[in-house]
């Protein structure tokens, strides 16, 4: 089916080149800030099930690295289609702990402010006590 010069440097014919591009071969790296919306991630993942396509079939189809059909999938499968929607880029937050409302730190300072007062009587007295208990042992 060759032309001989075709056999004779090894040139791919163009049929063959567009077989070879979208079959994944050639195909060019997906674009690293490329976004998509959770509607398209859920169509994506419901045409591959419904039309039992594999992952490579799939990304194909939309034009997608098949790496992300698969972990679209793998979230689908395990938090159903509401799991696409969340916004999973960037760190995690390092889990601050939520603002304390202003009546409730107030409240709290109030309690510390009361507790020291209390922790001060009570050294005081403890400190009259053993005073009195000495001052008994030398009358002795």
């Amino acid at each position: 089916k060759c032309s001989p010069f075709v056999r004779q440097y090894g040139i791919i014919e163009i049929y063959q080149l567009k077989s070879l591009t979208k079959g994944g071969i050639f195909m060019p790296k997906g674009q690293p800030n490329k976004r998509y919306t959770p509607e398209f991630k859920i169509k994506v993942v419901e045409t591959m099930h419904r039309e039992k396509l594999s992952y490579r079939e799939t990304a194909r189809q939309f034009d997608i690295p098949n790496s992300r059909v698969t972990a679209w999938e793998r979230i689908y499968l395990e938090e159903g289609a509401e799991g696409l929607y969340v916004e999973r880029r960037g760190r995690k937050s390092t889990g601050r702990s939520p603002k304390i409302k202003k009546e409730v730190e107030e409240d709290l300072i109030a309690e510390v402010q009361r507790l020291r007062a209390e922790n001060a009587y009570l050294k005081k007295l403890n400190a009259l006590v053993a005073e009195r208990v000495r001052q008994e042992k030398k009358h002795k």
